[in-house]
């Protein structure tokens, strides 16, 4: 795999394609979406995740709603139903609503259903080519931190520490929090990654894993609950953590278990940084606790464990009784005052509003 393999593609003028995320690392499946409720479901079963990856997904929806209508399968107020569709497939990512405003911006002007269909792709297209170039960028403003790092330790490994995964898997290519560890690598640094295995989906251990593989990281995989210990013996010089909403204000919502992560960070006194592209900025809210909505997904993702067996084969196991209920939240916020600093496709700026509006001075 390289910088210029892409997470989702158009096949041709009716279909789009995207990795079946739920199979990685074990087995690259390729899944064929041709209908706006194809879209949905491959956003609601985590078949694509991550914020950026899911705005682009979502885009096409729009597009495919269109053609859905164009080859008489639905209704023309079908599109409206779609929009609504799309919104309510997962409700903290923030790129998600981000994307299906800047389409149904884009479809306004335009009465006829032909020109609807051709600015709905060229739209898409547009938002997955953005976010190329915005996670590209945050690897250039990241590259630094790394860079001085590397220096201070004598030029020694530096050791960066992630939870979830935030990287090209998570978007389109590049990926956030790795943007800037492939950047680093490609000028000569050497970077070893300490990967969460961020239960209960293990999107560490079966995406971050498999993503490092591929680019010939050096990386460990380690427990949820091992970080701090790390922490405590200076085997962590750096944590970077993606995003699915920031407030105006600087707090973050990711995934469940970053929260930890960020307070373990603020007692070791090691930097704990954010790659943030803009489109994860909700500039309407400002309090995380109170104004993110948290998802809260199938107990089963806790109760059980998804994995290949000795056998070769794929098989969901149960490890507590058969009688225990469990409580799954995707996402937790972690307070702007635990983070050391936003990486931005602009540049780096503190967690705060002024720090945001410094390098977004339209959004003041």
């Amino acid at each position: 795999m390289d910088n210029s393999f892409r997470t989702i593609w158009v096949k041709d003028a009716q279909t789009i394609e995207v990795i079946d995320q739920r199979f990685l690392p074990h087995e690259f499946v390729v899944r064929q979406l041709r209908t706006c409720n194809d879209i949905v479901d491959a956003i609601k079963q985590m078949v694509v995740r991550g914020a950026p990856l899911i705005g682009a997904t979502a885009s096409y929806g729009v597009y495919l709603a269109l053609l859905e209508i164009k080859n008489g399968t639905k209704q023309a107020d079908y599109i409206n139903t779609a929009f609504e569709d799309l919104r309510n497939s997962r409700p903290t990512a923030v790129n998600l609503f981000w994307a299906l405003d800047r389409m149904k911006k884009s479809l306004l002007p335009i009465d006829s259903l032909e020109e609807q269909i051709e600015a709905a792709f060229n739209e898409a297209c547009s938002i997955v080519e953005d976010d190329i170039e915005i996670c590209r960028m945050i690897g250039v403003h990241g590259l630094p931190l790394i860079e001085e790092i590397w220096e201070r330790k004598g030029r020694k490994t530096v050791n960066i520490l992630t939870h979830c995964n935030a990287g090209m898997l998570g978007c389109i290519q590049w990926g956030t929090i790795t943007s800037p560890i492939y950047q680093a690598q490609a000028k000569g640094i050497d970077v070893h990654v300490w990967v969460d295995e961020t239960r209960p989906r293990n999107q560490g251990a079966n995406l971050t894993c498999f993503e490092l593989t591929k680019h010939d990281v050096k990386h460990t995989l380690i427990t949820d609950n091992n970080g701090g210990h790390l922490m405590q013996h200076d085997f962590v010089d750096l944590v970077l953590v993606g995003t699915d909403r920031t407030t105006r204000q600087g707090d973050v919502a990711n995934k469940i278990g970053t929260y930890l992560k960020a307070l373990a960070a603020f007692d070791n006194k090691i930097p704990f940084y954010v790659a943030l592209p803009s489109t994860t900025i909700d500039w309407n809210i400002n309090c995380g606790l109170n104004e993110i909505p948290i998802e809260e997904r199938d107990q089963n993702e806790v109760r059980m464990v998804y994995g290949k067996t000795s056998s070769g084969t794929m098989e969901h196991v149960l490890i507590c009784p058969e009688t225990t209920k469990a409580v799954n939240h995707g996402f937790d916020v972690t307070p702007s005052r635990l983070i050391s600093g936003f990486i931005t496709e602009r540049g780096i700026c503190s967690a705060n509003e002024s720090g945001l509006t410094s390098l977004f001075p339209e959004q003041g």
